[in-house]
């Protein structure tokens, strides 16, 4: 292959050969990028001299074909900067776009410093450093002129309120992490605190013996109870162990910071804490507490708690007593505490029963006071006739007020000796004013049983005197039901005139026939003395018996359908049957 040739009057040019190998010349781009011909590396420290110096800042001779600047910005000691001074710089750039080098000499004493960082320095190891100034996450801090960083999470074991207090200081920090590509260092002090303060609580509970007593400072209060430093390990103080009494929050004993002496109840190597106690200091006053209140003994005291069930009383200082709502008053129905006593109250209550095992006092407020019961029970003997108002009812009595709250309940059986009465309603209204007879007193279950009969004979005590069967009797209608209807006799007395006896003919419905308040005529047809029960007949007053033998056949008939429980059915088979409809031809 023929060889170009190429001739130039450029007098650098003219120096090279004359005949030249153009195809296998290096292209001009490589030739540009070979900076390591000239014996430099980018990255690399060097010598240079300086050259000038200027107001901005000097410009630095390191053997290439043009001059490098530095900024005046880079040195710590600008005044000593002289001409003709010899520096290590950082070679930057052997180039820039302005055909200068580029070079730091803070970069070369960084440079410098890593180095010797690498090799004074390993990871885990122990190293002093100066905070510098505060980041985003946390501190920078200067060791041995190389800036690391330190996290917020690893400046302290508990967290850190106010890093500026910290700038300045110097203190030992543990090499976490050395990152030579990022040329970046992470330390830690929490690392070096933790260490300390575990070596600390190895002592600390090599040492403690369970059940002394030793001195701590408060360092955290919590709902719960306080957490104390025993010196280098932490001991949790309940609340539950703070006081022999009632405490609502620890706060009400103890204060941060507060140096407090404490028992130590229990210890935990494996999770290295404490159980500690104060109240253990002091005698358990339950221990004599028997003794000191005796069953029946009158204490007094400040109401301390109020719960549904009832009140907690304070008896002395970790001694407290429960008043029940039942053992509140003698005569009302108390719901609620509060309608007897409230917070802070000064009260006085009897001693009722005593367990210091289960730390259980219960106390009585209506004992300070004598059993209106009892008082009645005296005032109004069994017999007694007394008169109150009806104040309230229930579906089986109404109660009557005696005196003093207290009230006697007359039971609707009674109410009449001659009526059912199923409901007090319909006997009875509240406010009514009633006369009754005490029946029964029960003082221990604060019951009185009265009755509204009792004030007058049983008629049915002589009932065959008042009506014999066969009579002709009149009355009023005085209640209507499905199988009959109910009627109103002398005496308060009612009989029952089944709807088969109403009439001959057959009825549907007795409202039709008969009305209440109506007067009617009836023969009664049978007298139940055990079952308190009479029995009528509208049809049967309308009849002649002819003689009293054929009556009593009638009757025995009647008799007879009335034990089948079905209340007279079957009357009008039992007349027919006893040929009573033949008597009437006669």
């Amino acid at each position: 292959m023929a060889t170009k040739t190429t001739e130039t009057t450029n007098p650098e040019i003219n120096n090279l050969p004359l005949f030249l190998d153009l195809e296998n010349m290096p292209s001009m781009d490589l030739l540009l990028n070979d900076k390591s011909t000239a014996g430099f590396e980018e990255g690399s420290i060097i010598k240079g001299r300086v050259a000038e110096k200027r107001d901005n800042g000097i410009l630095v001779d390191i053997g290439c074909k043009a001059e490098g600047f530095i900024s005046k910005e880079e040195f710590k000691d600008w005044e000593s900067i002289n001409v003709d001074d010899v520096i290590d710089v950082f070679l930057e750039q052997i180039e820039d776009n302005r055909h200068q080098p580029v070079l730091s000499i803070q970069k070369a004493a960084f440079s410098k410093d890593w180095t010797r960082i690498n090799e004074k320095y390993k990871e885990g190891s122990i190293a002093k450093g100066v905070m510098k100034h505060r980041v985003k996450g946390g501190i920078i801090v200067d060791v041995d002129g190389v800036e690391a960083f330190l996290p917020g999470s690893q400046i302290d074991v508990a967290p850190v309120k106010d890093m500026d207090a910290l700038i300045g200081l110097e203190f030992d920090f543990k090499i976490v992490k050395i990152n030579d590509e990022r040329k970046n260092i992470v330390v830690s002090r929490r690392e070096l605190l933790e260490a300390d303060r575990a070596d600390k609580r190895a002592n600390v509970l090599k040492n403690i013996v369970k059940g002394n007593a030793y001195k701590g400072t408060i360092k955290n209060i919590t709902d719960f109870g306080a957490f104390i430093d025993m010196g280098g390990v932490d001991g949790l103080l309940h609340i539950t162990d703070m006081s022999w009494g009632r405490i609502n929050h620890p706060s009400e004993l103890v204060q941060l910071g507060q140096e407090l002496e404490v028992v130590v109840l229990d210890i935990d190597y494996t999770k290295e804490r404490l159980s500690l106690g104060l109240k253990q200091k002091s005698k358990n006053p339950w221990e004599t507490v028997a003794e000191k209140y005796p069953v029946g003994t009158k204490i007094k005291g400040k109401v301390v708690n109020i719960m549904p069930y009832g009140a907690f009383v304070e008896v002395e200082t970790g001694i407290e007593g429960l008043i029940h709502v039942s053992e509140m008053s003698w005569t009302k129905r108390i719901s609620k505490p509060t309608e007897m006593v409230k917070m802070g109250d000064e009260v006085e209550a009897v001693v009722l029963d005593i367990q210091p095992d289960t730390k259980k006092i219960s106390l009585g407020l209506r004992q300070t006071t004598q059993n209106p019961w009892e008082i009645i029970a005296t005032k109004y003997p069994v017999g007694s006739k007394v008169k109150g108002k009806v104040r309230n009812m229930t579906s089986y009595g109404a109660f009557i007020e005696i005196e003093n709250d207290i009230d006697g309940m007359i039971h609707v059986s009674d109410m009449s000796w001659t009526r059912k009465i199923n409901n007090p309603t319909e006997v009875l209204k509240i406010g009514d004013e009633v006369e009754a007879i005490v029946l029964a007193i029960d003082v221990s279950q604060q019951r009185i049983s009265l009755g509204m009969k009792q004030l007058e004979s049983d008629p049915w005590q002589n009932i065959d005197a008042i009506y014999k069967i066969g009579d002709v009797v009149t009355g009023k209608v005085s209640k209507i039901t499905a199988f009959g209807a109910f009627v109103e006799l002398t005496n308060k007395i009612d009989g029952l005139v089944h709807v088969s006896q109403i009439t001959d003919e057959h009825v549907e419905r007795v409202k039709d026939v008969l009305q209440v308040g109506q007067e009617i005529k009836a023969r009664v047809i049978k007298i139940d003395q055990a079952e308190r029960r009479i029995g009528l007949s509208i049809k049967a007053a309308n009849k002649e018996v002819v003689n009293e033998e054929e009556l009593k056949v009638v009757s025995e008939q009647v008799e007879e359908a009335l034990r089948s429980g079905e209340a007279l059915v079957g009357f009008g088979e039992a007349l027919e049957n006893s040929g009573f409809k033949g008597l009437e031809n006669k």
